[in-house]
């Protein structure tokens, strides 16, 4: 057995025996409630929500499955689906801590504003149980919260695998997403949804549900892994299974309502707008999306549907629970605009992005962003709302962001590289992944 696979399975045994014998620590009372302060029908909605957002990967799964060819369907499923396994263990021992610990970072005029939470206030879910936290979610246990956040995680480097299809090799593929949670997903997750984060402290920067934290990163991580890895072999193939995208399409769209209304973290009427604003961004960019494929000579096409419907969920994410039902079409049409000119870029299509998870995912969370800093309310927080002092701020967190995620991704899959090859030989290529990775067929 290689040694890249006994470092894989001795890091579960470790974390497994680490487990067994962790010490639980009480809850600190100065940052907790009583179980008094719980509100029942929050926690009902949150479980629920949690349940939503956990079917959008097996979704994401069949999505992607769909769209490559049929020796590399299970592969590309599986890519996505592992990642349920493998961020689950890294947000349990450390992820949940990094994101929501107490802040790491910087002092502007006295006041401490965090890059990365305390890798050991958390750690294992350490007084992370029935209570409510004061300061990040009052209403409901904060197991609940963390289990709510964990589905985040998990997705957003799922997402990533489409750019690299059909070419990467699967042990090298779990090692960069468990990386990519700890250096890239939990900083962000912390500067922005941390009560004391950098980006959303600061600099005033609103995610409703992670425009910023997942989509942005996700892309522009994609953006980086179909760089390094490089281009495929043979780049043209036919989708496996189209109604594999449909399924996909339709729980990624069910499981977005969880993704958005839940992150007001609560069974009030913000949820409900962001359950509206969602719906309707999608159907609108889905509509929006095969009827500009039509004036341009294209065919009306089910994947086109599908994916103008995934770019509207992308792009309404980070405004969901901040703007106005009817402003929520408009974000629908203008982000399936952009995105589906995106596709077409030639620059694009040189680097060989295999689902082009950057034009709709970057290109979508870059749209939702601007978007958001022109239209959010409430006072004091977009353009329109505020002046373009908020504004700016948004731009020059977008511009921070979307460098440090393909800085630091790249980084991830070169030092990788060194230790696991992360491309498959050629004649492995050739044969698919399927076969020469999983020994299976679909």
């Amino acid at each position: 057995m290689k040694k890249k696979w006994k470092v894989a399975f001795g890091t579960i045994i470790s974390a497994s025996l680490a487990g067994l014998f962790w010490q639980v620590e009480a809850p600190a009372a100065e940052n907790f409630a009583s179980e008094d302060q719980l509100v029942f029908s929050d926690i009902a909605w949150l479980l629920t929500a949690s349940c939503l957002v956990l079917l959008m990967t097996p979704g994401l799964s069949l999505f992607y499955g769909g769209m490559v060819g049929k020796k590399n369907l299970i592969s590309t499923m599986l890519q996505s689906f592992i990642s349920l396994g493998v961020v689950t263990m890294v947000w349990t021992v450390v992820g949940f801590s990094l994101a929501f610990g107490d802040p790491i970072g910087i002092e502007i005029d006295g006041q401490l504003y965090g890059l990365i939470g305390n890798p050991f206030q958390y750690m294992f879910f350490d007084q992370v149980g029935k209570l409510p936290h004061l300061t990040i979610a009052s209403s409901i246990p904060f197991v609940l919260f963390a289990l709510f956040q964990m589905k985040f995680a998990v997705i957003t480097p799922a997402i990533i695998t489409g750019s690299f299809a059909e070419r990467v090799r699967f042990i090298g593929y779990v090692f960069f997403i468990g990386l990519f949670c700890v250096l890239v997903y939990a900083p962000l997750c912390h500067m922005v949804w941390h009560p004391d984060g950098l980006i959303g402290a600061y600099f005033g920067v609103l995610d409703f549900a992670g425009g910023t934290v997942v989509h942005i990163s996700a892309g522009f991580a994609s953006l980086a892994g179909a760089m390094f890895i490089g281009k495929r072999r043979n780049q043209h193939h036919a989708p496996s299974n189209i109604t594999y995208i449909m399924l996909g399409t339709g729980m990624l769209w069910f499981g977005w309502f969880g993704f958005n209304a839940g992150s007001s973290l609560a069974a009030n009427g913000t949820a409900a707008v962001a359950f509206a604003t969602t719906t309707i961004s999608s159907a609108t960019a889905m509509m929006t999306w095969v009827f500009f494929d039509r004036i341009q000579g294209r065919k009306i096409t089910a994947m086109g549907a599908c994916i103008g419907a995934v770019v509207g969920l992308v792009v309404i994410t980070p405004a969901a629970g901040f703007i106005t039902v009817p402003q929520s079409m408009f974000f629908g049409f203008i982000g399936a605009i952009v995105s589906n000119l995106a596709l077409s870029a030639k620059s694009l299509k040189k680097m060989d992005d295999t689902l082009d998870v950057f034009a709709c995912h970057g290109v979508g969370g870059i749209m939702g962003m601007i978007l958001t800093a022109i239209f959010a309310s409430p006072e004091g927080s977009s353009l329109l709302h505020g002046g373009w002092a908020i504004f700016g701020s948004h731009m020059v967190v977008l511009v921070g962001v979307s460098v440090f995620s393909f800085v630091v991704s790249y980084a991830i899959f070169f030092v990788l590289n060194k230790f696991v090859t992360l491309r498959v030989r050629d004649e492995y290529e050739e044969v698919g992944l399927d076969i020469s990775q999983h020994g299976e067929s679909a």
